[in-house]
C-alpha cells in the first residue's frame, strides 16, 4: 500500500460529512475533560480509549521525539518494533498526517498534535478496523488533542483559554458539516469577534482577475459586503505580503486607509489581519478583526486567529473549486445541449422532435429503431439534454464492440483481483452514469448472456461488480438503439423477448434521410456552418446546382454520410461557393440500389416496376421539379409525362402533365 500524506490546511475539506456531529462531540469531550485534570498523563491514557472506540483502533499512543521517540501514553500493547519509526519520523519532518499498511495486521496512522508545549508529538493509531478514509478526521482529532494536551499539562482553568480552542477545533469540524458556505463564514467571523474581545470581523476574498478583495462577510457594514482594491491599505499589504499585520493605532499608521471609516462613519482604533493561504501557499483572501476591546492585540490573538484562518482556507479553496467545476460543468452542458440538434421540417422530424420533447421529462425506457447513420445518438442525447438529468452524465456504450468476457466488466464494473488483470477496483458504465443516462447502442448485438444480465439490472435496479458481492442500488435512465429489427430477432430466438419488451416501452422509429429529401439542403448547411468554423473559414454557401446534386443522391449512409462529406468540402473545397465539381465524390444516382422484383415476376412486370420506382425517386429527390427530374433521367419533360402515362402511373396530374415547377 503506497503510504498516503495529508497537509492540515486540506483536512476540512476532506472529512466527511457524516463524521461531522461525532467529532464536535469527540473534540467538545476532549476539551472539558482537560480543564478538569490534574494529570496530564493520566488525561491523556484517559483518552486515548476513547479514540481508540471512535476509530476502531486496536494500539494508540502519543510520542515525541526528544530526540529519542518518549511514550507518554498507550493504549494496548505495542511490539516496539512493529512501529515503522522511519514513517512516524517522516510524519513529524513533514507536519503532516500519514496513512500506511501496518505488517503485523491492518493500516497504521500517524498524525501530529500540533501541541504549543510538545511541538513534535504524535498521535499513533494501528489496527484492522482502520480505513484510510479515516485519515482527515484522525488529524482533526489530533489537533483537538494537542490543544487539550497543553491546558491539562499546564493546569490552566481559564474559560477563555477554553472558549478559543473550542472555536478553533469546532471551526475545522463545522467546515464539513454546514453545507452553505455564506452562513458558515458569518459563523465564524462572529465566533471570532467573541474569542478574541473585539468588535468586528471580516473574511475577504480575493477576486483576482477585478483585482479586488470582497469581504464575506463584513460584519457591521450595512448589507454585510464590502468591496476593495486589492492593495488598498492593511488589507491589501497582507494579501500581497502574505504575512499577518498588526495595528495598535489606525490613524497614525501610514498603512491605514481611512476612506472606509470616512464612508461609513465608524472608526477603527486597531486592527489585526492574517493571510488566508491555499494549499500551494498562494493568498486567497484576508482574515481581519478590528477594535479588541481591553487593549490592543496580542500575540496570543495573532496565534488564534492564524489557527482560524486555516481550516478556514482549505474550505474556501475547496469550495471555489467545486463552483468553478460546477460552473464549468454548467457551461459544457449549455453547449452540448445547444448542440443536440435534430435539423429538419419534414413532418417525421416535426413529430420525432415533439415526441422527444415529451418523452424527456419521464424515465421511461426508450428502444431508437433506424439504419445506420440516421441519429440515433443525437435523439437519445436529445432525450437526455431537454430533460431533468441533463446536469448529470450522459454515458454511450457500444454493446458490438464488446465482447462477451469483457460487457459484464465494462457495464458493471469489476472489484480489484476480480480477474488476471484487475490491478484495481473499476466502476462499470452504470456507475459512471448514475442520475443520468446510459445509451445502450447496437443492443440487438449483445449476446445472449449479457441480454440475461442486464435484463436483471433493469427489473431490479441494482448491479454487482465482477468478483464482488455488494448490491450497488442505481437511478439510471436507459435508452438503447439497434439498427436490426428486434422483433424478428425475437421470433428467430436470437433475442430474449422479456428484454425486448422491457425496453421496448417507447419506440422511436428514425426514417432514413432518402426519405426525408426536404431536410438534405438544412442538415447539408448545418453541417457546413460547423464544419467552416473548425477550417477557420468564412460561411460557405451551397450553389443552386449544388444543392440539386445533393437532393439527388440516394445517401446509403444517411447523416453520417451527408456530415463526413459536408467536413471534406469545409476544409477541401478551394473557394467558398461550393459547386457540383466539389462534390464529385458523390456516388452516381444510377448506382443506387432499387427494389429488387420477386421470383414469381415476368420480365415485364419487374421491368415496368424497377422504371416506376426509379421515376418516382427521381422526382422525389428534385421536390417535383419535373424540368429536373426529367434531366436527371435523360428524358425530355414531354417524352417523361409519356413514359409515365404507359407505366400507369397515375400519380395525381399525370394525366395532364400539370407536375409543378419550382
Amino acid at each position: 500500500m503506497t503510504p498516503k500524506w495529508l497537509n492540515w490546511q486540506d483536512v476540512p475539506s476532506q472529512v466527511a460529512a457524516s463524521d461531522g456531529p461525532r467529532l464536535l462531540e469527540l473534540t467538545e469531550q476532549l476539551l472539558t475533560q482537560a480543564v478538569d485534570a490534574s494529570d496530564s498523563a493520566a488525561y491523556l491514557s484517559s483518552m486515548l480509549g476513547e479514540i481508540a472506540g471512535e476509530f476502531g483502533a486496536q494500539l494508540v499512543s502519543v510520542v515525541e521525539r526528544m530526540p529519542e521517540w518518549r511514550f507518554h501514553a498507550e493504549y494496548g500493547r505495542w511490539q516496539k518494533s512493529d512501529i515503522p519509526w522511519p514513517f512516524v519520523l517522516e510524519a513529524a519532518d513533514q507536519e503532516a498526517s500519514g496513512f500506511r499498511s501496518w505488517p503485523p495486521g491492518g493500516v497504521f496512522i500517524a498524525a501530529p498534535l500540533r501541541s504549543q508545549k510538545h511541538p513534535a508529538a504524535l498521535l499513533l493509531l494501528a489496527g484492522r478496523g482502520l480505513r484510510e478514509d479515516t485519515l482527515p478526521a484522525v488529524s482533526l482529532i489530533a489537533r483537538a488533542l494537542g490543544a487539550a494536551w497543553d491546558v491539562a499539562d499546564a493546569g490552566e482553568q481559564s474559560a477563555r483559554k477554553l472558549a478559543r480552542l473550542k472555536v478553533i477545533l469546532a471551526t475545522a469540524a463545522e467546515l464539513v458539516v454546514v453545507p452553505d458556505m455564506e452562513v458558515l463564514l458569518e459563523r465564524i467571523a462572529r465566533d471570532a469577534t467573541k474569542v478574541l474581545d473585539c468588535d468586528r470581523a471580516s473574511i475577504f476574498l480575493w477576486d483576482k482577475e477585478a483585482k479586488e478583495l470582497v469581504a464575506r462577510p463584513a460584519l457591521g457594514l450595512e448589507g454585510g459586503s464590502l468591496r476593495l482594491p486589492d492593495r488598498m491599505g492593511v488589507v491589501g499589504e497582507t494579501l500581497h505580503s502574505r504575512k499577518p499585520v498588526q495595528v495598535d493605532d489606525a490613524y497614525n499608521d501610514a498603512r491605514f486607509s481611512q476612506k472606509v471609516d470616512q464612508s461609513t462613519g465608524y472608526r477603527t482604533r486597531n486592527l489585526l489581519c492574517v493571510p488566508l493561504l491555499g494549499s500551494d501557499k498562494d493568498p486567497i483572501g484576508v482574515f481581519e478583526v478590528i477594535n479588541k476591546f481591553q487593549g490592543p492585540f496580542n500575540l496570543d490573538d495573532l496565534e488564534t486567529l492564524q489557527d482560524l484562518s486555516a481550516p478556514v482556507a482549505a474550505a474556501l479553496q475547496n469550495t471555489r473549486e467545486r463552483e468553478l467545476l460546477l460552473r464549468s460543468h454548467r457551461v459544457l452542458t449549455e453547449q452540448v445541449t445547444k448542440g443536440v440538434a435534430i435539423i429538419g421540417d419534414s413532418p417525421a422530424i416535426s413529430a420525432l422532435r415533439s415526441t422527444i420533447r415529451r418523452l424527456a421529462n419521464t424515465d421511461l425506457p426508450v428502444l431508437i429503431l433506424g439504419e445506420s447513420g440516421t441519429g440515433k445518438e443525437v435523439a437519445a442525447q436529445a432525450l437526455h439534454y431537454q430533460g431533468p438529468r441533463a446536469d448529470r452524465p450522459f454515458i454511450a456504450v457500444n454493446c458490438a464492440a464488446l465482447t462477451e468476457t469483457l460487457l459484464e466488466s465494462e457495464l458493471f464494473g469489476h472489484e480489484k483481483g476480480a480477474f488476471t488483470d484487475a490491478h484495481e477496483m473499476r466502476r462499470g458504465k452504470f456507475e459512471l452514469a448514475e442520475g443520468g443516462t446510459i445509451f445502450l447502442d447496437e443492443i440487438g448485438d449483445m449476446s445472449p448472456n449479457g441480454q440475461a444480465k442486464l435484463l436483471r439490472v433493469l427489473e431490479q435496479k441494482v448491479i454487482t461488480r465482477v468478483g464482488g458481492s455488494l448490491a450497488i442500488p442505481i437511478n439510471v435512465r436507459v435508452v438503447a438503439a439497434t439498427n436490426a429489427k428486434l422483433a424478428e430477432a425475437v421470433r428467430h430466438k436470437k433475442f430474449r423477448e422479456d428484454l425486448y419488451f422491457r425496453l421496448n416501452v417507447v419506440t422511436l422509429e428514425l426514417p432514413p434521410l432518402r426519405e426525408r429529401p426536404d431536410d438534405v439542403v438544412p442538415l447539408a448547411e448545418h453541417f457546413l456552418h460547423h464544419f467552416s468554423a473548425q477550417a477557420r473559414r468564412p460561411k460557405l454557401h451551397l450553389s443552386a446546382e449544388a444543392r440539386k446534386r445533393i437532393q439527388a443522391h440516394h445517401w446509403p449512409g444517411n447523416i453520417r454520410e451527408l456530415r463526413n462529406l459536408m467536413e471534406r468540402v469545409a476544409f477541401l473545397a478551394p473557394e467558398d461557393r461550393i459547386e457540383v465539381q466539389d462534390l464529385a465524390f458523390i456516388l452516381s444516382p444510377v448506382k443506387e440500389t432499387l427494389t429488387e422484383p420477386t421470383d414469381d415476376w415476368g420480365l415485364a412486370e419487374a421491368t415496368n416496376s424497377f422504371q416506376q420506382e426509379y421515376i418516382r425517386r427521381a422526382i422525389r429527390r428534385v421536390r417535383g421539379n419535373m424540368s429536373e427530374a426529367s434531366k436527371i433521367l435523360g428524358l425530355h419533360r414531354s417524352n417523361l409525362y409519356r413514359k409515365m402515362r404507359q407505366l400507369g402511373m397515375n400519380e395525381a396530374g399525370t394525366e395532364d402533365a400539370d407536375f409543378v415547377e419550382t
